[in-house]
């Protein structure tokens, strides 16, 4: 058995499409979609990822805006900044750039931004709708991951699934979008005595660590989905969290990386912003519409 290949690529390529007719909708009814990203400091380590972003945002029918402050800014002032920019409805979305310096903590800086404009889904209000099943701005890595196993020929309603870590913002995420499909999820972490005991059972199995080759084929279900998640360098090569070649031999779909759920991470952020834009469209007409007396 050979694995076939989940070309994050194509879905991301249809998912702009959708974005883009939705964006020139919104624009029509003087809604522009409009994305302001915030990084401080040194942005090497980010610009590859604004970039990206930058072009999405252009090829989705949304505005896009890098904003840079110095590292020597006061966590006071970069809250300030945010809460300008939620008074601005102009402004649909704000994206936060990691790395941050050391003296501005991230949590604080995701807490600040309006749960309207959070498009990247990690204010604590958007991480904890998710448990209700409410998935209007979900987390867009955890999301994209899920979409990507929703376009394959899997019945979700009882699908056995193993989610391979649990950090706040991916694996948890997940395990609660799936359940929320009807799945049955099994949740592994590093206090998991045999994680290839879990995995093996598993129709389909998402890996979100950061350990390069951590999954290996031997750990799989013939035919089983797997959705890698991870982003590592090695050699000067990205590769996943999973062994690519021993998995591919086994599994009966397979995502690449790069270009498996990167590129639908980026559109499903670019889906978020549209989305925001609509619910602030929306917020904003209710607030304010004229009512005859």
């Amino acid at each position: 058995m050979r694995a076939a290949i989940i070309d994050g690529k194509a879905i991301a390529a249809r998912m702009r499409d959708e974005n883009m007719a939705e964006a020139k909708e919104l624009a029509a009814q003087g809604w522009q979609p409009r994305l302001v990203s915030i990084s401080v400091g040194d942005t090497a380590a980010a610009e590859l990822y604004v970039r990206n972003q930058q072009r999405s945002a252009e090829a989705s029918g949304v505005d896009f805006e890098a904003r840079n402050y110095p590292e020597t800014i006061s966590m006071e002032q970069l809250v300030g900044v945010l809460q300008g920019l939620n008074a601005d409805p102009r402004v649909n979305g704000i994206i936060i750039q990691r790395p941050l310096p050391s003296h501005i903590p991230v949590k604080t800086l995701q807490k600040a931004v309006h749960p309207l404009k959070d498009v990247e889904g990690m204010h604590p209000a958007s991480i904890g709708n998710i448990v209700y099943n409410d998935l209007a701005l979900g987390p867009c890595t955890a999301v994209a991951a899920v979409e990507i196993l929703k376009t394959l020929p899997l019945k979700l309603e009882g699908l056995d699934v193993t989610v391979i870590g649990h950090s706040e913002i991916v694996g948890k995420p997940i395990a609660f979008l799936l359940m929320g499909l009807g799945a049955t999820v099994t949740v592994c972490h590093h206090m998991t005595r045999s994680v290839a005991m879990h995995s093996r059972a598993a129709d389909a199995v998402f890996v979100a660590v950061g350990k390069p080759g951590l999954v290996t084929g031997e750990m799989l279900k013939p035919g089983a989905a797997l959705i890698d998640i991870g982003i590592n360098r090695v050699d000067g090569k990205t590769v996943g969290d999973a062994d690519f070649a021993s998995c591919a031999e086994v599994a009966g779909w397979i995502t690449p990386v790069p270009g498996g759920v990167g590129p639908v991470t980026v559109a499903t952020l670019m889906k978020n912003a549209v989305l925001a834009t609509r619910m602030q469209m929306a917020h904003y007409r209710a607030q304010y519409a004229h009512t005859e007396v």
